[in-house]
């Protein structure tokens, strides 16, 4: 009798043990998937915040970009009433460099700054786009534009890295064959056969350019040039536009000079111009000129006062949102025709 019952009981609990670990088995096939289903839940929500909290932030940034073309309209009506019609560093637009930017809070949500700049207030690259013709050049003692003039002393008046004229000449020439239409390389300039010997080999562009950071591809432009270029120069899509003597700051205002001067003002009369217009302001083209700075340089600046403004029409924002704690930042190009504002770039990107 009692090895029947032990041959009888041993397969049913054998069942029970198999049933058992089978249900263990499910329990935890079960706890993996919520596991997985709980992580991938967390990161689709992670996600759409992402996605909510970009999406807002833009629509902020958007929104300056609306605020500062209400600004460059309200300035232009008022210089319109006024009918004193140029743009000066007293105009509601303008934030004095080292203040900070005015700051708008956003519903206890974060904060929007931004801030306005004077693109016409920096050297316009694209003008060295034009170049004296060669036939000119051969018959007379002109080999530079007043445009690239005033660039290679620009170039000179940077100060750190110090630059000597013919190291000047050497990336204005550059910049010029990288601009212009042909393929003939200047004298101290480069074309196609210097960047074919380059790693990797590239081209000239023979256009104008679309941003300022196309000049880390020009022949001689080291990288410690451009970050100190870099504050001082812009691209204009559109020419001919004038440098704003009005919003100039002195290492620009120290490029300009009578013709066939290739070294810059001073740092001493920059600074004395800088010093003057905030005193006393600049009633036009004529009364910059009559500065004590230019005394005997006068006769020989026709060409350099062509290339001089008192009106702006291209402005450069720059505007920050935090949203929950996340930054990011807007740079447009905004143009200003009449009371047309448009915007013709647009840089965004998070911190």
């Amino acid at each position: 009798m009692h090895c029947f019952r032990s041959r009888s009981i041993a397969p049913a609990a054998r069942q029970h043990g198999a049933a058992l670990i089978f249900a263990m088995l499910v329990f935890a096939l079960a706890t993996a998937l919520v596991v997985a289903m709980k992580g991938e839940f967390e990161r689709f929500y992670q996600r759409s915040s992402n996605i909510l909290l970009d999406g807002q932030a833009q629509a902020y940034l958007r929104g300056a970009e609306d605020l500062a073309g209400i600004l460059l309209l309200t300035d232009y009506d008022m210089d319109k009433n006024t009918g004193l019609l140029r743009d000066d560093l007293n105009e509601i637009w303008w934030t004095k460099p080292g203040d900070p930017p005015p700051t708008y809070a956003l519903d206890g949500t974060g904060w929007m700054s931004g801030s306005l700049e004077d693109l016409q207030g920096r050297f316009n690259l694209n003008t060295l786009s034009t170049r004296v013709a060669s036939e000119a050049t051969a018959g007379s003692k002109k080999r530079f534009t007043a445009s690239q003039e005033q660039f290679i002393r620009l170039l000179q008046a940077l100060g750190d890295p110090a630059m000597s004229e013919q190291e000047a000449i050497t990336i204005t020439e550059s910049i010029s064959d990288w601009l212009d239409a042909d393929r003939e390389a200047s004298l101290d300039g480069a074309e196609d056969d210097y960047y074919s010997g380059q790693t990797p080999a590239y081209r000239t562009a023979n256009r104008s350019m679309s941003s300022v950071s196309e000049l880390r591809a020009v022949a001689y432009m080291t990288p410690e040039i451009y970050r100190t270029l870099l504050p001082w120069v812009t691209v204009w899509p559109e020419q001919p536009a004038t440098l704003n003597i009005h919003t100039a700051p002195a290492t620009v205002l120290r490029s300009i000079n009578a013709k066939g001067i290739l070294s810059p003002l001073t740092e001493a009369e920059g600074e004395s111009l800088v010093q003057y217009r905030e005193d006393t302001g600049f009633e036009d083209k004529t009364d910059f000129q009559a500065n004590p700075v230019f005394d005997g340089k006068r006769d020989n600046m026709k060409e350099v006062a062509a290339l001089l403004g008192e009106n702006s029409a291209y402005f450069l924002l720059r505007a920050e949102v935090e949203v929950a704690g996340r930054n990011m930042r807007l740079y447009s190009v905004l143009n200003r025709s009449n009371r047309n504002i448009a915007t013709i770039a647009r840089a965004s990107g998070s911190l």
